[in-house]
């Protein structure tokens, strides 16, 4: 399940994209962020290393941020042969993840991160979420608009998939992007669902099949509340969702997470 490649637009990406949340300590985590803070991000040798490894267990591609500890860590990867495809979060900014200011989200140099990516074997670019979840819709155009006329597929990330969904149609041309992040798992934890039983399953499914774009789930594992095999169990019987982003804290995760995601 997922490893094979999606063609779009004459472009190819990976189903499964390593992504960055451990990588740097994101506060969800909870009191792992910490760990993750002293045993990940202060070491981008470390970093590489679970990049490798995941490339090892046929990874192709990575979800990358302009931090340059993560970015020195995913060109020391490069060097060692390990190069994916990269599939870029522009904009992301420093706000509180649990208390953000989408004011000071809005002012991150968005263009700066577009212009790093385009040198970067990059087919896709998506518009962080704080900056989506702020509903500055001429903004967010602006941005899908600078993506596209760089050469890559453009997107959107939100942390509110149910709310945000109702809301594009009226109020941003989504003919602008082709790609949808969002968390997305069997609790609905982290998502804008209070409860995700069958009804409010089909509901949401008819929403996304509304959209029409091609959606990449996060939070796949809940920030770490589900297990692995419980979580691929569910994803295994979901029909809407084209991509996945997970997230490894070790070479140990790494070989056994993508290792199981293979047997389904």
């Amino acid at each position: 399940m997922f490893f094979e490649d999606l063609t779009f637009k004459g472009k190819s990406i990976p189903q499964v994209i390593l992504g960055y949340g451990p990588f740097m300590a994101e506060p969800y985590f909870g009191h792992r962020s910490r760990l993750y803070q002293m045993d990940l991000y202060s070491s981008p040798q470390n970093i590489a290393d679970v990049i490798i490894e995941s490339y090892n267990q046929g990874v192709r591609a990575i979800n990358l941020v302009n931090d340059p500890v993560l970015i020195e860590a995913y060109d020391i990867a490069c060097e060692k042969g390990c190069e994916m495809k990269v599939i870029a979060t522009v904009g992301k900014s420093d706000v509180d993840y649990l208390n953000p200011n989408y004011e000071v989200a809005k002012e991150a140099d968005w263009e700066e991160d577009i212009e790093l990516f385009s040198k970067y074997d990059c087919p896709l670019m998506l518009v962080d979420e704080f900056i989506v979840d702020a509903h500055d819709w001429k903004l967010t155009s602006k941005i899908l608009t600078k993506i596209n006329d760089s050469g890559s597929l453009s997107g959107l990330v939100t942390a509110f998939p149910s709310k945000m969904t109702d809301l594009l149609f009226d109020n941003l041309d989504v003919d602008l992007f082709d790609f949808y992040m969002i968390p997305f798992n069997s609790l609905s934890y982290m998502m804008d669902i209070s409860a995700f039983n069958a009804s409010q399953r089909e509901e949401f499914r008819q929403k996304l099949v509304k959209l029409n774009k091609k959606v990449i789930a996060t939070r796949a594992l809940a920030a770490g509340v589900l297990q692995p095999k419980e979580s691929f169990t569910f994803f295994k019987n979901i029909d809407y969702i084209d991509a996945i982003t997970l997230g490894v804290a070790s070479c140990d995760e790494a070989k056994e997470d993508f290792s199981l995601l293979k047997e389904f």
